[in-house]
């Protein structure tokens, strides 16, 4: 059985009243669509019937430093809710790959993939959202699109990971192309932008052009 949903950094975490979250109807939105598409979700019959699958929004001060670039991001365990509201989103305030470490608030414990989703929002502050998916069609096909795609070695939610990702974009046009796959993480896709929707055209037209050279997986 694949692990998913199982937080491995560590999580210094305080219960609070939810936040009122700028966009949220707007997130919302987009992560219904991807939640009716199956590409965010639960399902008894993948990955060991664990939730997959997240989003996040970064928070002003836009201008904050790496590391402390604050973001909500929805909760561990909540892909099989079709919407969620405030009370599903945790606020992470500070993070760091180096320490494997997070701190965050809110009324729920924030994604397994909150380190991950640090890593995006340090490379640039022109990047407000991230969209993290489970899709089997664009992953196996990511090579064939031109898609960078983390180590098949490194697994989700770890410091490598989040390290993997700087390469990434270091390395590769991934700012121009807007999402990746984590050739390390079964199916796993992250789509990033300005806006809720840009990040989800991004997503959607990766799975056109996966579907346009036949492929269903």
């Amino acid at each position: 059985m694949r692990e998913e949903g199982i937080i491995r950094f560590e999580l210094e975490f305080t219960a609070a009243a939810p936040l009122t979250i700028p966009g949220l109807d707007e997130l919302n939105a987009w992560r219904r669509i991807l939640w009716q598409l199956g590409l965010i979700g639960q399902d008894a019959e993948r990955y060991g019937g664990y939730s997959f699958g997240n989003i996040s929004r970064r928070l002003q001060p836009y201008d904050a430093p790496e590391n402390r670039r604050p973001f909500v991001i929805s909760g561990s365990q909540t892909g099989h809710l079709a919407e969620l509201s405030s009370t599903g989103f945790a606020t992470v305030s500070e993070y760091d790959a180096g320490l494997n470490r997070v701190v965050a608030t809110g009324p729920i414990k924030p994604s397994s993939e909150s380190l991950t989703h640090g890593s995006v929002y340090n490379t640039n502050s022109e990047i407000h959202v991230i969209l993290h998916v489970h899709s089997p069609t664009v992953w196996n096909y990511a090579a064939a699109l031109g898609i960078p795609i983390t180590g098949g070695h490194v697994p989700y939610g770890t410091p490598a990971m989040a390290q993997e990702v700087e390469r990434l974009f270091r390395e590769t046009n991934l700012i121009e192309m807007g999402i990746f796959a984590m050739g390390g993480h079964e199916d796993g896709v992250i789509a990033f932008g300005r806006t809720a929707e840009a990040a989800g055209c991004i997503l959607m037209r990766a799975l056109a052009h996966s579907y346009a050279r036949g492929v269903n997986w």
